[in-house]
């Protein structure tokens, strides 16, 4: 039996879209696979953190590695010297106030400790004057 012209195209036509359905429905099953989606939802906090760290890199107000010193000095002191041996002053990268705990412009440094000068003995302590008041403790009369 010999098939005609108009026969023969349409089993191409046919094969070609029985191809088609088969791409489509591996495509599909990959798409959808569950272990793609569970993967794709682990890495969603590293992408996010990734995201976030390029975001303050090239809005801080250092350069790229001082940048990046700057952001590790947010874990703590052990954290920045383990990169750059400190101290860290006022305004370079590295410092921030928490990491500065007596408060002279320099953290993550060894210092001398300061000592406050000897008051004299003699003063007398005024007398106790009446609190002050606060914003946040006024007292209400019903109407």
């Amino acid at each position: 039996m010999v098939l005609n012209d108009s026969e023969q195209g349409s089993n191409k036509k046919n094969q070609r879209a029985a191809a088609r359905h088969r791409r489509a429905d591996a495509l599909r099953r990959r798409a959808l696979s569950p272990v793609r989606i569970i993967f794709m939802i682990l890495m969603l906090p590293a992408t996010t953190a990734a995201i976030a760290v390029g975001v303050f890199l090239r809005t801080s107000e250092f350069e790229g590695p001082d940048a990046l010193l700057h952001l590790v000095a947010l874990a703590g002191c052990q954290a920045a010297e383990a990169l750059v041996p400190g101290p860290y002053w006022d305004g370079e990268p590295g410092y921030h106030a928490r990491n500065d705990t007596d408060g002279d412009g320099v953290a993550c440094g060894a210092t001398a400790p300061q000592f406050a000068p000897p008051q004299p003995a003699a003063d007398p302590q005024p007398a106790a004057a009446a609190p002050q008041r606060q914003v946040g403790t006024a007292k209400f009369v019903r109407p």
